[in-house]
């Protein structure tokens, strides 16, 4: 299917700073990556939505629930603490972007900057 979602308006100031800062402070390499994770997220949150609706001690809630809170937990976006939908809700494009190898390599210091971390990936040194 489709992995990302252009935005509807190509042009907006508002959100090409916010763009271009986000891409800037995770060394991404073009926004289609943003896009990607953004993408991502909203397909997360819709069915956190739509499960929400359902009543609590619905098996297709529960279950379908469980299974997603589990992969959020997998992902390392919540902890075992935050096991309800409204957590998952709650998530920001910032956390899936905190958790890329790219900006975990940086952050733990092997790598002097966000882009030295990508050459590093790229370059299969890591």
């Amino acid at each position: 299917g489709k992995t990302f979602k252009k935005p509807r308006r190509p042009y907006e100031k508002e959100r090409l700073d916010a763009e271009l800062k986000l891409v800037g402070e995770y060394g991404l390499r073009c926004k289609r990556e943003l896009w990607r994770v953004q993408y991502a997220l909203s397909r997360i949150r819709n069915a956190a939505r739509e499960l929400l609706t359902l009543d609590e001690k619905n098996e297709r809630r529960i279950f379908e629930g469980d299974a997603l809170l589990r992969r959020m937990n997998q992902y390392g976006l919540l902890d075992e603490s935050q096991n309800k939908l409204d957590y998952v809700l709650a998530l920001t494009v910032e956390n899936f972007l905190e958790r890329r190898l790219q900006t975990l390599v940086f952050k733990s210091g092997m790598a002097k900057s966000i882009h030295h971390a990508r050459v590093l990936i790229r370059q299969r040194h890591i």
